[in-house]
């Protein structure tokens, strides 16, 4: 990686990151120009802990300098850990204005990231906060794991019984995640996924020695982040697949952070093993290097050679998960005979089924005509039940996910659902929910600066999971200059409101694998609405992206010509002047612009529009040659005064996020 490009990404200058390296024990020289990936990606990693070593040491840099505080110091409770976005809303700041003061610190962490208290602390110290640590044992995305364990130990101990364990599979895009599931279930998934991108979770089963293992199907793409955190919150066992042609990229990192703050068992899935140039011992020694350490080399991570595609090595994964299952086995306990809970992997709604959710139930046994309670409220009866597969059932025991019918509202990803022990002390849910079909209006999806320049969306998504993934994404397109301004957000198809909205917010409507009737679109050209529908998620984002880069000012690169002398003045109107000069140096060029100086001091600028040697016309001029040139410009030229020739070329700028 070439140390420019490094330093732009941690946000210092080239000569204060080479300044600093070498202290940090990184032997980059000063004259050095490109450093190797692998250190490249060690520092990135480790920014945040260097910035803090560099500070202890030397003070805050000038790059890490932060406006000023509030003038009155406010208290704040932090916990160990928690997203940018809570830290914001804990200080009462905008977003922005968070993620800027983070960045100056050298940290780059997007919205939905998680941060330590250390790191906290700091930042809020230097925006004028008091810091108190909040105690707290858990991360706030474990709360649902916990809830729901908490539960299960309050069961008596022989009513428990083992359920099937829950399997997540991550990795970074292409590596071959949805065909290993492809593999596993014996169903053709694949062909049917849009640009071969797993598009929202589900949950699939299938038998390994008359034992049923559950597997989450979560996407693959750095858009799904919060999915994929969801994801982890309701397995015992993780799957990490790497290609073994690829080996460890940014997503097999970030799927190992969330791995192991889920603080999950995980095998290796090294696949494409059959492919040209595939090399397992690369993807361990890449893996060693982030402290996954594999089996064969005295470690206790299972490395498991498969290839998905052919199927070759699927079953000794299989045995391994089942061996990693029966290594927690006090965690994939549950009653079968107590009232149902779960949790919520996807939602969305319906037009021929209503409101409908899949829910990975992890004790009791939900069965049909059950009440479905959210917190205090009623959210619905079981209508209908059906497995992965599309059967009807009657009941789901534990470690079931089952796809409900019956929901009078759309629940959230994430929330719990549970059979109440008395219908009546409920309340019957009648607030309409932020994610219904049809649009929601919504103050501020994404916070930003005055000075920021806004392109409005509405989004509208077929399923609960796909428009989070959406908005997720939507909020890391921002900077200082330029962002995203989600006006309406909703499940469904486009429909008129959309086109209305539209219309007076002066907002593009954007769809995910949703439909626009004709009438909606004629309305639409009507009303001159710009209407947009995707099915892969990369095309949404580049459209909008490349929305938010026309609204950047252009770079305006300047390049030196040379320098003329006035000699002489042959004419001086009121927007130009014919004058005669000597090219001192560099040269002259006709259409070209000058800033003119007097005394070594810049009193205008002007343009040369006109340019003549020995009296014939020519397009530039050489250096120590004498000419004559006619400047459009309101200042009166004298003679002795310099004109600097210069030229300009604009370059379109790139969202550097």
């Amino acid at each position: 990686m070439n140390v420019a490009e490094l330093a732009r990404r941690l946000r210092v200058s080239p000569n204060e990151l080479k300044t600093m390296l070498p202290e940090l024990g990184f032997h980059i020289g000063m004259r050095a120009i490109k450093v190797d990936d692998r250190t490249a990606w060690r520092i990135i990693e480790n920014w945040p802990a260097l910035m803090r070593q560099w500070r202890a040491k030397h003070g805050t840099p000038e790059v890490a300098k932060v406006e000023e505080g509030p003038k009155v110091k406010k208290e704040v409770m932090l916990p160990a850990v928690l997203t940018v976005r809570d830290f914001a809303a804990r200080l009462g700041l905008p977003i922005t204005r968070v993620m800027g003061e983070l960045m100056k610190n050298g940290i780059l962490a997007a919205m939905n990231e998680r941060i330590d208290f250390t790191t906290a602390s700091i930042i809020a110290q230097d925006l004028g906060f008091i810091v108190k640590e909040e105690k707290k044992d858990q991360i706030a995305e474990e709360i649902t794991t916990d809830v729901i364990r908490e539960r299960i130990l309050q069961e008596q101990e022989d009513n428990l019984v083992a359920r099937p364990p829950v399997v997540v599979v991550m990795g970074h895009v292409d590596h071959g995640k949805t065909t290993l599931l492809d593999a596993i279930r014996k169903t053709n998934v694949v062909s049917g996924e849009a640009g071969g991108i797993t598009q929202h979770i589900g949950a699939y089963q299938t038998i390994k020695k008359d034992r049923p293992i559950t597997f989450i199907d979560t996407p693959g793409h750095e858009a799904f982040t919060t999915m994929r955190s969801r994801g982890a919150r309701v397995a015992d066992v993780a799957i990490l697949i790497v290609a073994a042609d690829d080996g460890v990229q940014p997503q097999t990192r970030e799927a190992l952070k969330i791995i192991e703050a889920a603080k999950l068992p995980f095998a290796v899935a090294v696949n494409k093993i059959d492919k040209p140039g595939a090399d397992p011992d690369k993807v361990k020694r890449e893996l060693g290097e982030l402290g996954i350490i594999p089996e064969q080399w005295g470690g206790k991570i299972p490395f498991v050679p498969i290839s998905a595609k052919a199927g070759t090595g699927i079953d000794s994964l299989l045995d391994v998960i089942l061996l990693l299952a029966d290594l927690e086995k006090e965690r994939t306990l549950a009653n079968p005979d107590a009232y149902a809970l779960g949790t919520v992997i996807e939602s969305h709604v319906s037009s021929g089924e209503g409101a409908v959710a899949t829910v990975l139930i992890q004790n009791g046994t939900l069965k049909r005509n059950d009440a479905l309670a959210i917190g205090s409220s009623l959210y619905g009866r079981v209508r209908a039940m059906k497995d992965w597969s599309g059967k009807t059932i009657a009941s789901a025991p534990p470690g079931m996910p089952v796809k409900i019918l019956g929901f009078k509202v759309a629940p959230e990803v994430g929330d719990i659902v549970e059979v109440p022990l008395d219908v009546r002390k409920l309340e019957t849910k009648k607030v309409v929910p932020t994610y219904k079909e049809g649009t929601a209006k919504i103050s501020k999806v994404i916070e930003a600066s005055e000075a920021q320049t806004f392109v409005n969306v509405i989004v509208k998504a077929d399923v609960l999971g796909s428009l989070e993934a959406v908005l997720a994404s939507l909020e890391k397109l921002q900077t200082p200059e330029v962002a995203v301004k989600v006006v309406a957000k909703g499940l469904g198809n486009i429909n008129e409101a959309e086109v209305l909205q539209g219309a007076v917010s002066k907002a593009i409507v954007y769809g995910f694998n949703v439909a626009i009737l004709p009438q909606v679109a004629d309305l639409a050209r009507e009303k001159a609405v710009e209407v947009q529908n995707y099915k892969i998620i990369y095309e949404l984002l580049d459209d909008v992206r490349g929305r938010l880069e026309a609204l950047l000012k252009p770079e305006v690169i300047r390049m030196s010509l040379g320098k003329l002398k006035v000699l002489a003045i042959f004419r001086a109107e009121k927007n130009y002047a014919i004058i005669g000069g000597r090219v001192e140096d560099g040269k002259a060029v006709k259409g070209a612009k000058v800033k003119i100086a007097r005394a070594g001091s810049e009193i205008g600028e002007g343009t040369i529009t006109e340019l003549q040697s020995a009296k014939q016309p020519v397009a530039e001029v050489p250096g120590g040659s004498e000419c004559g040139l006619r400047v459009t410009t309101k200042i009166t030229i004298e003679v002795g005064d310099v004109l600097e020739i210069y030229k300009e070329d604009k370059k379109e700028r790139k969202l550097q996020l």
